[in-house]
Formats: C-alpha cells, sequence, structure tokens
C-alpha cells in the first residue's frame, strides 16, 4: 500500500493500518488521528508537523524516521523502535512508551508531560530542558543522561537507573525519589522543594546552592555530600547521613534533624535558627560561626559521648544495641 491508497482508504472511514510498509515515504504534515498503525514499517519516513493524536504505533519500525514537531499526545507508542529518529519539538503529551526504544534520537524541546515511559532505555540522551512533568519513569534507564535543567515536578523515579545523571538546575520539586541511586549525581541549583529522598543514595552528590526547602530526607544517604549554600529549612532530615558533608552557609533553619549524622560534618556559617537536633550524632563536627544556644553541637548524642554514630542501618541489631548502650540526650538547638 503507498500513501495515496492509504489516505484514500482513510478517507473513506477505514482506521486500522496495521502492519502497513511505508518506509521512506513522505507523511510531511498528514492527518491520521486515530489510526492503527501497529507494527508499521516507517523506517526513514517523513511525518513532520503529522497530526497523529492518538495513533496506535505499538511495536512501529519507526527507525530514522523525522517526527520533527508531530502531534502526538495520547498515542500508542510502547515497544516501538525510535532509535535515531527526529523528535525535535514532539508533542507527546499522555503518550505511551513504555519500553520504547530510543537510543540516538534527537529530543530538544520534547514535551512529555504525563507520558508513561516505564522501562525506556535513555542512556546517554541528551534531554535539555525537555518537559517531563509528572511523567512515569518507573525502571526507566537514565544512565549519564543530561536533565539539566529539565522540568520533572511531579515525576515518578521508582527504581530508575540515574548512575552519573546531569540534573543542574533541573525543575524537581514534590517528585517522588524515594530509594534513588543518585551517588555522584550533580543536582547544583536544583530545585527540589518538597522533593522526597527517603532512603536515597546521594553519597557525595553535589547539591550546591540546591533549594530544598520542605524536603523529606528520611534514612537519605548523603555522606561527603556538596551541601554549601543549599536551602534546608523545615526540610525533614530524619536519621539522614550527612558525615562527612559540606553544610557551610547552609540554611537549615526550623529543620529535623533527629538521630541525623553529622559525624565530620563541616557547620560552618550554617543557620541553624530553631534547628531540631534531638539525638543527632555530631562527633568532630565543624561548628564555627554558628553560635548556639541553650546548648553547643557537642551537646547533641554522640559528640557528648564520645564516638561516632553507628554505620548499621537502624533497623540491625548492631545499630540498636550501640544506641540501647548509650544514654540517650535530648537537645533542641536554635542560634542566638
Amino acid at each position: 500500500m503507498n500513501i495515496q491508497e492509504l489516505m484514500s482508504c482513510y478517507r473513506r472511514g477505514e482506521r486500522n493500518f496495521t502492519g502497513v510498509n511505508l518506509t521512506g515515504e513522505n507523511l510531511n504534515s498528514i492527518d491520521l488521528r486515530g489510526a492503527n498503525l501497529a507494527y508499521a514499517i516507517l523506517d526513514g519516513a517523513d511525518l513532520s508537523r503529522a497530526n497523529l493524536t492518538g495513533v496506535n504505533l505499538e511495536g512501529a519500525f519507526l527507525y530514522g524516521a523525522d517526527l520533527s514537531y508531530a502531534r502526538l499526545s495520547h498515542a500508542n507508542l510502547s515497544h516501538a523502535t525510535l532509535t535515531k529518529a527526529t523528535l525535535t519539538g514532539v508533542y507527546l503529551v499522555n503518550a505511551n512508551l513504555t519500553h520504547a526504544k530510543i537510543s540516538g534520537a534527537v529530543l530538544q524541546g520534547v514535551n512529555l508531560r504525563q507520558a508513561d515511559l516505564t522501562g525506556v532505555n535513555l542512556c546517554g540522551a541528551n534531554l535539555h530542558n525537555i518537559n517531563l512533568r509528572s511523567a512515569n519513569l518507573t525502571d526507566a534507564n537514565l544512565n549519564w543522561a543530561n536533565l539539566c535543567g529539565a522540568r520533572l515536578s511531579g515525576a515518578i523515579f521508582i527504581r530508575t537507573q540515574m548512575v552519573g545523571v546531569k540534573l543542574s538546575h533541573a525543575y524537581l520539586n514534590g517528585t517522588n525519589l524515594r530509594y534513588a541511586d543518585l551517588e555522584g549525581v550533580n543536582l547544583c541549583e536544583a530545585k527540589l522543594s518538597g522533593a522526597d529522598f527517603s532512603y536515597a543514595n546521594l553519597t557525595v552528590a553535589n547539591l550546591n546552592h540546591a533549594h530544598m526547602r520542605l524536603a523529606i530526607l528520611h534514612n537519605t544517604r548523603l555522606h561527603a555530600a556538596n551541601l554549601a549554600w543549599a536551602d534546608l529549612s523545615q526540610a525533614d532530615l530524619t536519621r539522614a547521613d550527612l558525615s562527612g558533608s559540606d553544610l557551610t552557609n547552609t540554611n537549615l533553619q526550623a529543620a529535623l534533624l533527629n538521630e541525623t549524622n553529622l559525624n565530620a560534618a563541616d557547620l560552618s556559617r550554617a543557620n541553624l535558627e530553631d534547628t531540631n537536633l534531638e539525638d543527632a550524632y555530631t562527633w568532630a563536627a565543624t561548628t564555627d560561626h554558628a553560635p548556639l544556644t541553650p546548648a553547643p553541637l557537642s551537646d547533641a548524642s554522640a559528640a557528648s559521648e564520645g564516638s561516632p554514630r553507628p554505620s548499621a542501618s537502624p533497623s540491625s541489631d548492631r545499630y540498636k544495641s550501640s544506641r540501647a548502650s548509650k544514654p540517650r540526650r535530648r537537645t533542641l538547638l536554635s542560634v542566638i
């Protein structure tokens, strides 16, 4: 079937074109709204500025196809092959891209708001300034992807692979990043207000100047992380591991640091006004230029006991026994 035959059938009301072969065809600006193109062969086809709203492209072969500025909202692209396709400016709001193959595709200016990208491989992809608000990235591979300046507020990152991902200046307000592995990730100046990082791994991550007001960081690993000048006001860092981290000039006003590990952390010039450091561990912590009342940081639990916080998890027997063998001390600290 060629393009003229397909359009003739479409105008007569036919919508099922499963498995059609349109390799290299010129489909520029074509209107195929609601058509069924499942498993269609469209490699090298020109679909630029096409209206493919609600089209079924499940399993379609679009290798090297040009889809620039096409409209694909609510389209089904699950298991489709989009390898090396041009997707510049494509409108994919609410599209289904589960397990689609997108490696090497050009994704500049793509709108993927509320799209389902479950299991998609975007390893090394350039997603600079991309719109992924409320998108589902469960089990997706974002290793080494460039998401600088990307809009990711409300996106879902369950079991998402994010090794070496670049997130500086990204918008992640209110995002669920529980259990995420973000070791060494660059989140410099990222917008993270209200984000949930519970149990996430942010070891040696760069959070310099990050906006983290009201963020949830229960049991988060932040060992040796750079949090200088970050805004953590009213954040919940209960049981977080901030050992060896850089908290110089960090805003921790009214933050919760209950049982938080601050061993060897640098809190120089940090804002600790109304900060709750109940049972915090502060062995060898640096507090220059952070005057406190009614009690100095050295009165917080681990420092006053003269030993670092145990490295075992809070649920382990080792952790419980080490805590039980020491007298508990409660301290609420605030700046003069």
